[in-house]
């Protein structure tokens, strides 16, 4: 399938966005953010989530959920999770399905989510939870991989699990294949449940698919050689001297950002090679209703300052039931200032959708 976008240089069609109070102050490094809206572009209706990453064929690989992926509907090619593969530029670009979906190159039956996916040398991996339909949706989250861009996946026979404080994590995303890295490690940000209690019970005393209150999310690290060794991870402990401290005991953990407002249930990690900052997305205050916030960081566990704030995302564009938004770092500019950003959401935003924008930054 063959997409392209209507190129439209009018200055006029971006919306400029102002800030509402945050957690953390504003970045002095990007001063604003525009989101281009004539660029909008609404594609696999039925099928939402899509974290991307940029693998070594050159290809960008998405993971979707509950839908027929590009070309099918909610109902139509359905499969719980699916993985998809785009070719091209951010204006002209062809999609397929290549695990799973309407028509795809490889059938599956598995169950999950994954809102992480990330390409180390050729591998892809990817981060999966919510293997069961029953109410305790998030006991687990397993890492699964592929050494055939996508067409199979191996899961480890270990995980991390509810009874650890731990909710769905995703995976830091650099350059082509991993291109960029600041060093040999991969970082996954994993969502702390609230009012953990590691009780049986536990799961009816807790909204899964909302905003976690308060909003804490933990840090965890590998070396990129050991991705699916459970013994080589440790766990961010804070700050010593300027510099962060790990541990292997994950019950020593504590969290590398906060916000009294909530995190979402999903969150996505990218770093902007231009801007040599590490993008965090997540949702806060109340989950499906558009409460986007963009923070950005030098290091993978800060300090983190706000680039966007806000709540009612896209209002006089798009329905305001978005929850989940990542950047393509293939499609930013050399000097990243200009981007597309990934989204999704309930209804009509449950839906692949991506946007152009562009970051404003101080100089």
């Amino acid at each position: 399938m063959k997409y392209c976008l209507l190129i439209i240089t009018s200055f006029f069609l971006s919306v400029y966005v102002q800030g509402q109070k945050s957690p953390y102050p504003q970045s002095e490094v990007i001063k604003d953010i525009k989101f281009h809206w004539a660029f909008h572009n609404r594609l696999a209706s039925g099928s939402d989530n899509w974290p991307v990453t940029w693998a070594d064929d050159d290809n960008q690989y998405l993971v979707w959920g509950d839908g027929g992926g590009f070309g099918g509907t909610n109902s139509i090619g359905r499969s719980s999770i699916g993985i998809a593969r785009i070719e091209g530029s951010w204006h002209s670009y062809q999609a397929s399905n290549i695990w799973g979906g309407y028509n795809p190159e490889n059938e599956h039956d598995i169950i999950g989510k994954s809102y992480g996916i990330v390409c180390i040398n050729s591998v892809l991996y990817m981060w999966v939870g919510m293997f069961h339909t029953k109410e305790d949706q998030f006991d687990e989250v397993k890492i699964a991989h592929s050494k055939d861009h996508g067409a199979s996946w191996e899961f480890t026979d270990w995980s991390f699990t509810r009874k650890e404080g731990i909710m769905m994590p995703t995976v830091c995303n650099f350059g082509k294949n991993y291109e960029g890295a600041k060093d040999d490690y991969v970082y996954s940000y994993l969502i702390r449940f609230q009012s953990y209690e590691g009780s049986d019970d536990y799961p009816d005393k807790v909204d899964w698919l909302n905003c976690q209150k308060p909003g804490l999310i933990d840090l965890a690290r590998v070396p990129k050689n050991q991705v699916l060794d459970r013994n080589a991870y440790s766990f961010f402990a804070g700050m010593e001297d300027g510099r962060p401290v790990w541990t292997k005991d994950i019950n020593q953990r504590k969290p590398v950002f906060e916000n009294p407002d909530g995190v979402g249930w999903c969150i996505n990690v990218s770093f902007n090679e231009g801007l040599q900052r590490y993008m965090l997305t997540s949702e806060h205050s109340e989950t499906h209703r558009g409460n986007i916030g963009i923070f950005d960081a030098p290091n993978p566990w800060g300090p983190w300052t706000t680039v966007c704030y806000q709540r009612k995302w896209g209002e006089g564009h798009i329905p305001l039931n978005t929850f989940f938004w990542n950047f393509s770092n293939k499609w930013l500019s050399e000097d990243g200032k200009s981007f597309s950003l990934i989204f999704t959401g309930r209804k009509e935003n449950d839906s692949f959708n991506v946007i152009r924008g562009e970051f404003v930054t101080s100089d």
